[in-house]
């Protein structure tokens, strides 16, 4: 079998198979079935081609698989790529109105969204605009993820090439970070408060395992369903401080720790193997927790870090 039909045979059988499906994605002609994340039937009868995501992975994948013409409008917080920057911004804490006027055919959310404004995607839906809930909770849900945002625009095809090339990278890292004897011990700190850090499904989690490193928090349970985020604790932290050979700071809006100043500041964390020779690093949570293709770049930092002398950091 050559290597595109290959990659064809994988995604489809990833579709028919995903765990968040009450039901088998089914074709008929030039139609194509899903059930969202919502639980919601979906049907595709011809691509759309007037959408407006209100989670900013949702507009950065478009744009990654071709299909960023289609793409009317944001979130508020959608800067990247550069394009998606310029479009009209949205907030689902707002009017819906404002979408509803814009006359999308498609409104893309995730489930978080439904859940804590499900009056917003009422009204959304009253107006005859279809909405769709995707969101994958692992790394073994992005290729599904990707293929049914490729399916919703008949980007079918960029999508297989971006996802070959994406696995290829991976599997890279992997078998390079697997020939180092020497492993870094990693804490991963996903949030400030109550210095918490992520579950073992995460897409962090998963880069650590990716480059190499050993997370001394593997295993940890979520905080809830479908959550990244894991209790931990700075008296488990300092337990281990003479162990933990790299720190990790996810920066964004749960965590604006930014230097090793504010590291040093915390009670205690001077004793920390990792502060103490200034072994920090601070990583856009964008490219290391949001299931994008950047999530390649956050993987390839955290290598670079980890083993310099192995990923130079211009690999």
């Amino acid at each position: 079998m050559g290597k595109t039909a290959c990659i064809v045979a994988i995604t489809v059988v990833m579709l028919c198979t995903c765990s968040k499906q009450a039901e088998k994605p089914t074709r008929n002609l030039s139609e194509f079935s899903f059930i969202d994340d919502d639980g919601t039937p979906v049907t595709v009868g011809q691509p759309f081609h007037r959408i407006i995501a209100l989670y900013s992975a949702h507009t950065e994948n478009l744009f990654s698989i071709g299909a960023g013409q289609f793409v009317i409008g944001g979130h508020k917080t959608c800067t990247y790529p550069a394009p998606a920057d310029l479009l009209p911004k949205f907030d689902y804490t707002g009017d819906p109105e404002y979408i509803i006027a814009e006359e999308p055919d498609l409104v893309l959310i995730r489930p978080f969204i439904r859940r804590s404004h499900p009056d917003y995607i009422t009204e959304i839906e009253k107006a005859g605009i279809t909405v769709v809930s995707l969101y994958p909770e692992s790394i073994a849900e992005f290729d599904g993820y990707i293929l049914k945002l490729a399916l919703l625009t008949g980007q079918e095809k960029h999508a297989e090439e971006q996802l070959a090339s994406f696995h290829d990278t991976v599997q890279k890292i992997r078998q390079d970070a697997a020939g180092i004897r020497n492993k870094q011990t990693v804490f991963f700190e996903s949030t400030a408060a109550e210095n918490r850090t992520v579950s073992a499904a995460s897409l962090p989690a998963y880069a650590i395992e990716i480059a190499g490193g050993i997370n001394i928090a593997a295993g940890m349970k979520p905080l809830s369903p479908g959550s990244s985020i894991a209790p931990y604790g700075a008296e488990k932290i300092l337990q281990n401080a003479d162990v933990i050979d790299a720190y990790i700071v996810q920066q964004g809006a749960m965590n604006r720790a930014k230097t090793m100043e504010d590291m040093v500041k915390r009670p205690g964390f001077s004793v920390i193997k990792a502060i103490r020779e200034n072994r920090v690093l601070f990583i856009d949570e964008k490219i290391i927790s949001s299931p994008t293709f950047r999530f390649i770049e956050g993987i390839s930092q955290l290598a670079a870090f980890l083993y310099p002398d192995f990923f130079p950091r211009d690999w």
